[in-house]
């Protein structure tokens, strides 16, 4: 019950990151203000909620492996989203970055012996479906530039979204799970990291400076941010990875769709309606047990 609990909030935290992010989508400054005001903000609450009797330093090599690795991850999906929404364009990158979830399934499958049913294999399809409709909902065009497709730079968008999304899943069942502070610690502190070197190539390259608001919405943005990865772990402890990664993608397109037909006024097309159709038929299936 714990479990399902912390995915519900952990599903409602990546929700209000993409309203947040929806309301400043129009940057003036350098791109990745905001995106170091989320990651120091996600790295100063990892410090603080870590429990009193942890190191800051674990002494543990699978934790730093872990954290390095999945804040790695997501620092180069921010990438992969950025070439490919120029290239792309933005419908084809939205809807691979959330295809991503494909990569812990597998993982999970293969490597950590999780039993999928059938009933739950309709239900994951089912998210899969709704995520394309959803996406392509408003021309219904697979790319909104004219022009060619760039398929390797789509795969790696994927694999680095999927990849990090994995992490939690393979450090919770590899990895410490007493060190649980410490590993998202390492993991903003590196992602933390890379995004000040990027941040400083944007302001040499374009001569853009940081603009406060921008990093003020990413501190709002770093909030939930925390929150959402922290209790993802959290849900995979006592829920199987089938259940929690579809679950949680389908859930927050679900809340996002919502908050923008009802406080955005934005008109979702027959594609949207059927595609939230399916997310709630979708969440129903993957929870039978």
């Amino acid at each position: 019950m714990h479990s399902l609990i912390f995915l519900i909030i952990a599903t409602l935290s990546s929700a209000s990151m993409a309203v947040v992010l929806k309301i400043f989508r129009k940057q003036e400054g350098n791109r990745y203000g905001i995106i170091l005001g989320n990651y120091l903000t996600c790295t100063v609450l990892a410090f603080i909620l870590m429990p009193k009797d942890s190191g800051i330093i674990p002494d543990n090599g699978i934790t730093w492996l872990c954290g390095v690795i999945a804040g790695a991850l997501f620092v180069l999906g921010l990438l992969g989203m950025q070439s490919s929404v120029q290239k792309n364009g933005a419908i084809l990158t939205s809807a691979f970055s959330k295809l991503g979830l494909i990569i812990p399934l597998v993982i999970s499958v293969l490597f950590f012996g999780e039993n999928i049913h059938l009933i739950q294999i309709v239900g994951i399809l089912m998210v899969f479906a709704a995520i394309i409709l959803i996406s392509f909902d408003k021309d219904g065009t697979f790319t909104d530039r004219k022009g060619k497709i760039y398929p390797l730079l789509l795969i790696a968008l994927l694999l680095f979204c999927g990849g990090g999304d994995a992490m939690a899943k393979i450090f919770e069942q590899v990895g410490r799970r007493d060190q649980d502070g410490e590993y998202f610690l390492i993991l903003f502190v590196t992602a933390t990291i890379l995004t000040i070197g990027l941040l400083l190539h944007e302001r040499l390259k374009k001569g853009k400076k940081v603009i406060w608001k921008e990093f003020a919405a990413g501190i709002l943005v770093g909030i939930p941010n925390y929150f959402s990865s922290f209790l993802l772990l959290k849900s995979l402890t006592g829920l199987p990875a089938f259940v929690v990664y579809p679950s949680f993608s389908a859930g927050t397109l679900l809340i996002v769709t919502l908050i923008a037909a009802i406080i955005f006024k934005e008109r979702p097309g027959l594609k949207a309606w059927i595609g939230l159709a399916l997310i709630a038929v979708s969440l129903v299936l993957l929870n039978i047990k």
